[in-house]
């Protein structure tokens, strides 16, 4: 398959869905055919246009993106989903896993993450339209006993430096803690020096999946604490 991925996002907030634009016209092989700002709007684009891809939000101010997915397999709509939400609620993710969702993203959207997820949904494609008989190593590839595959491909593309099962380690302790924590605190959580913990932090930083802010401590001196940088 060598022809564009045709795409439509539905997505309530208008600068959001601005950068996701802006974002899919940098990845090859993509063509925006339409942007939507609610969910009635949004079935109207899937139903006409037939889009190959869609990517939704969850939460609308009328509505959930949940309801349009699962409109969406009612129908028998060809249109595949991927996620991008700030919904972090597990039960969010079961019902998603369970409407077909390609992938699901977390807010805020990095664009490397957006690119590996395209990426990955693009390939997904050109496999299943080169296959003309199936044989059990082909059916492997595309079902649920293979979920971990996309991380694991995604983790060969950190920096030096950077291992998954640390990154790993590092966003659990972040996401676990209400609290902003330094790299000391991190450090001692994942069993590794302030130094290596302060590596990881900095790292998510940069992609934007963590936030920084400065403080003072009691003797004046002031000290990086960290947070999820959540909608």
């Amino acid at each position: 398959m060598n022809s564009t991925i045709r795409v439509v996002i539905a997505e309530d907030d208008v600068q959001i869905a601005e950068i996701q634009k802006r974002f899919l016209e940098r990845i090859e092989g993509f063509e925006l055919v339409g942007v939507a700002h609610g969910l009635d709007e949004a079935r109207d684009l899937v139903d006409v246009l037939k889009p190959e891809l869609l990517l939704l939000d969850v939460h609308f101010p009328k509505g959930n993106g949940l309801e349009l997915l699962r409109y969406i397999r009612s129908e028998d709509s060809s249109t595949d989903v991927i996620l991008i939400t700030a919904a972090r609620e597990t039960d969010t993710l079961r019902a998603a896993l369970r409407g077909g969702i390609f992938d699901y993203i977390l807010k805020p959207l990095v664009f490397e993450r957006l690119k590996d997820a395209l990426s990955n949904y693009a390939t997904h494609l050109n496999k299943l339209h080169a296959m003309e008989s199936l044989v059990q190593v082909d059916v492997d590839q595309f079902t649920p006993s293979n979920i971990n595959t996309p991380p694991v491909q995604t983790a060969l593309h950190l920096p030096k430096g950077i291992d998954a099962l640390t990154l790993g380690k590092v966003i659990e302790v972040i996401n676990e803690k209400k609290e902003p924590l330094n790299a000391e605190d991190v450090g001692k959580e994942i069993n590794a020096s302030r130094t290596t913990a302060r590596r990881y932090l900095e790292y998510l930083v940069s992609r934007g999946e963590l936030m920084a802010e400065v403080s003072y401590g009691s003797v004046g001196r002031p000290e990086r604490r960290y947070l999820n940088n959540i909608k």
